[in-house]
């Protein structure tokens, strides 16, 4: 038997959740509060929503989808909360006791993201983090291609300058 969108997502939700949380937490600049309350969100409007899941299809891609749908609307709503306090990086599920120089050069680079602005920080994390194509992030962010690559193209300066300044 073949199984509905709303048992792939009951079924695929609970493995998702730290990317969702990591993803939330680029969008909200590295706002800890801001990133739990976006994933606990979008968990909730996925489950709400699961019956919509195309069953066969990528389930990550669209909760993604789902997520910063949250996130554009909150944006629209309220001004983005400032000041709050940036999650270290050892809980941003990057680092792993095997590769501790690669895990203190994952850090500084994700404390430098967290600086860039908003659209090219959530293009930079589809593609060199979740590993989408360049068309795929267009499509993601309804951007055209070009878009894409001129976001990151602009953020690999900015973080390698940034890097540098360290």
């Amino acid at each position: 038997m073949a199984k509905t969108g709303e048992t792939e997502v009951r079924e695929g939700l609970e493995a998702l959740v730290p990317r969702l949380w990591r993803y939330a937490l680029v969008l909200t600049g590295g706002h800890r509060a801001d990133a739990d309350d976006l994933t606990q969100a979008a968990v909730l409007r996925a489950l709400e929503r699961a019956g919509q899941f195309q069953p066969g299809t990528r389930l990550d891609r669209w909760c993604f989808t789902v997520l910063a749908s949250i996130w554009k609307n909150e944006l629209r709503s309220r001004a983005v909360r400032r000041g709050e306090g940036q999650v270290p990086v050892e809980e941003a599920g990057l680092a792993t006791p095997d590769h501790a120089h690669v895990n203190i050069l994952a850090g500084e680079v994700l404390t430098c993201m967290t600086t860039l602005p908003e659209a090219m920080r959530e293009t930079m994390f589809l593609v060199y983090v979740e590993g989408y194509s360049y068309a795929e992030a267009a499509e993601r962010l309804e951007i055209p291609i070009g878009t894409v690559m001129s976001r990151l193209a602009n953020g690999r300066r900015k973080l390698n300058a940034a890097m540098v300044e360290r």
